[in-house]
């Protein structure tokens, strides 16, 4: 039997690369991914141009990663 979706979820703190960490949004995701995608979805941060690029860290772990994300699309893919 496979667990639930909602086991599987983690909490994320997500922030634009612009702001500082402490405007970062607690977000609930399966991925570092998920969370960012989410996040963009709840927050709609101002954006020049066509991606934005989000810090993600996980709460439990203390794990960072940081996205570009695509908002025309929604494909996010990791930072240079």
């Amino acid at each position: 039997m496979a667990p639930a979706l909602d086991t599987l979820q983690r909490r994320f703190a997500v922030h634009a690369a612009a702001e500082a960490p402490a405007c970062a949004r607690l977000v609930d995701g399966v991925s570092f991914e998920d969370a960012a995608l989410h996040f963009l979805e709840d927050s709609h941060p101002d954006a020049e141009g066509e991606t934005v690029q989000l810090f993600v860290e996980d709460c439990e772990s203390g794990e960072r990663q940081c996205f570009c994300v695509d908002l025309e699309t929604g494909d996010a893919a990791p930072c240079d």
